[in-house]
């Protein structure tokens, strides 16, 4: 059965580029505001949707991350809100697949069986839990997936050869290969190497493999788009919406616009990574040409 992922990557395929894999956190910096953001992120060329569940300690995200969540749980975001937000969006969009992203803990809180059938229910088709090792795939991963919900795991520069396996056996979607170790804004230093990770990955899985962390404008998505089946953008776009608050951080008359426009850039960087595919030419074929110029 092919779900919006698969489909979204399919067509990206069909017209031989990557796709445009943008975060934002839900609440932030209030709910309307969140909501008319993500409703104008397909239209300036994001793919997918990775929408953030704010949680009180988010180990593994930046500064910037982290300020977003603290923004949306200082708004009153619950994460009943921000399934509302996904159903709310989805009223005028059934295509845009849409990831929620974050940690366990809340998840858990408001009990596994409730939290899939409201998610499923809203309109969300994948899962990114950090904190959830394959070891703990009984806890969401397995019930996810039954519940008709992709489960998308990270990969990162320590998943060794030994370790990849495990990871991704039960993943679904596609897999979220973190470019660099470390938390979320830092910067790329070593974009072959990224390449290489991307092919490495690829013989073990079907799956389609983005590439996110690090990614800051259009010339950092070209580079990783070459390449890779996504590009995931994020703390970039919080930075953005940041600039634009004003006291107490209400959101300001450009804060739409202003995450909506950096989109639209990093959206061309990524459309106009590879070269189109010569008539007669599989773009698969091209995408391999590709791959071992950065290899």
């Amino acid at each position: 059965m092919s779900t919006r992922i698969d489909a979204r990557f399919k067509a990206a395929r069909a017209e031989n580029r990557a796709v445009l894999v943008t975060f934002v956190m839900a609440g932030d910096p209030d709910l309307a505001t969140a909501l008319e953001i993500v409703k104008a992120l397909p239209a300036a060329g994001a793919d997918i949707l990775e929408i953030g569940m704010p949680f009180t300690d988010p180990m593994a995200d930046g500064p910037s991350i982290q300020a977003a969540g603290l923004r949306a749980l200082h708004a009153g975001t619950t994460l009943k809100k921000t399934l509302q937000l996904v159903r709310d969006f989805r009223a005028g969009d059934q295509t845009t697949p849409v990831v929620l992203m974050g940690y366990y803990n809340p998840i858990y809180v408001f009990g596994v069986p409730a939290f899939l059938e409201e998610a499923k229910a809203s309109g969300v088709d994948g899962l990114i839990v950090v904190d959830l090792p394959p070891e703990e795939d009984a806890e969401l991963c397995l019930p996810a997936r039954a519940a008709g919900i992709d489960f998308i795991r990270l990969a990162t520069p320590t998943t060794d050869d030994r370790r990849l396996p495990k990871v991704l056996e039960n993943t679904s979607g596609f897999v979220y290969y973190v470019s660099l170790t470390g938390i979320t804004g830092a910067a790329i230093a070593d974009y072959s190497g990224v390449a290489a990770a991307v092919e490495r990955i690829k013989r073990s899985t079907a799956l389609p493999i983005a590439v996110g962390f690090g990614v800051k404008n259009a010339d950092n998505a070209a580079a990783i788009a070459a390449t890779a089946d996504g590009v995931v953008v994020g703390s970039a776009l919080i930075d953005a919406l940041k600039a634009t608050l004003g006291q107490n951080n209400a959101a300001g008359p450009d804060t739409v616009s202003a995450v909506a426009g950096l989109v639209a850039s990093i959206a061309q960087g990524v459309r106009g990574a590879r070269p189109p595919a010569a008539a007669g030419t599989p773009a698969s074929k091209v995408f391999g040409a590709i791959a071992r110029l950065f290899g």
